[in-house]
């Protein structure tokens, strides 16, 4: 917890230093493309996608790497909720995971946040949100049995045929720290997730992905994934369609006490649709 109240004040200003640069954009439009890259526009967006995951098996601090779970089906759906002075953005995720080695299945831990965006932080091109993050246990073979709750923040810009940005999650567990093994607490790791999409013509694009990096309080030690996405955006009179394909494998890891990829693949097919539609 020290370590997260010295970091805010700093998390913060980066944050506020995107939104005052990119008011030189303000009252500008998002195109099509880069509109259905963002998750952060208000829009409906119903996005479903599936990851196979190879693990790991290296050793840390002298014990096997703890392994994650090798599949999962994910459906996250977005819903603009548009309000006179700001707009709410619920983010819903469910996952459900497979482990090929021993054969569990099942739902993981889902996530709910609504990111909040003031009129004054959206700017057209881009903006700025903060907001609640909850979430729900899961079936305890392949996730938490546990609440779980935190904050969510973004900022994000488009400029030409760049679309940039960041998304930060921080999250507790609702469990007793005192029934928690020496030297772990209730703190989840910060996850940190970079947006970088390029424009290529014709709706096509490569971006760096869904690339998190995860910073354990309890052993500050930084996790940092590594990728490349390759998609295509096909705009329609409501909405468009953004379909991709991804490959991830791991940069920094050696001293994550975490599972680590090897490399992942995912594929993805996402509709969003505009708020009134």
């Amino acid at each position: 917890m020290k370590y997260l109240k010295s970091s805010l004040p700093g998390m913060a200003a980066a944050f506020m230093l995107l939104w005052i640069s990119s008011n030189a954009f303000a009252q500008e439009e998002q195109d099509d493309v880069s509109k259905a890259l963002d998750s952060t526009a208000t829009q409906w967006s119903f996005q479903f996608a599936w990851q196979q995951t190879d693990w790991k098996t290296d050793m840390v601090d002298g014990m096997p790497r703890p392994q994650g779970l090798d599949n999962f089906a994910q459906l996250r759906i977005v819903a603009p909720f548009v309000f006179d002075k700001f707009t709410l953005l619920p983010r819903l995720t469910l996952r459900h995971y497979e482990n090929v080695n021993n054969g569990d299945n099942g739902l993981g831990n889902t996530e709910l946040f609504g990111l909040i965006v003031p009129k004054s932080w959206d700017w057209g091109t881009g903006r700025v949100g903060i907001g609640p993050l909850v979430t729900f246990p899961g079936n305890k073979k392949v996730a938490r049995d546990e609440w779980g709750y935190g904050f969510a923040a973004a900022a994000v810009n488009s400029s030409g045929n760049w679309f940039y940005g960041v998304l930060m999650t921080q999250s507790w567990r609702a469990v007793d720290p005192n029934s928690l093994p020496i030297g772990s607490s209730d703190t989840n790791p910060l996850g940190i997730a970079p947006i970088l999409n390029y424009q290529m013509g014709g709706g096509w694009y490569i971006g760096n992905g869904d690339m998190v990096m995860n910073y354990d309080w309890d052993s500050n030690e930084v996790y940092l994934p590594i990728g490349v996405r390759i998609g295509k955006v096909i705009p329609g009179g409501k909405g468009s369609w953004n379909l991709y394909v991804e490959y991830q494998t791991s940069l920094i890891y050696d001293n994550y006490p975490g599972a680590a990829k090897d490399s992942s693949w995912r594929f993805n097919i996402t509709k969003t649709l505009p708020a009134g539609f």
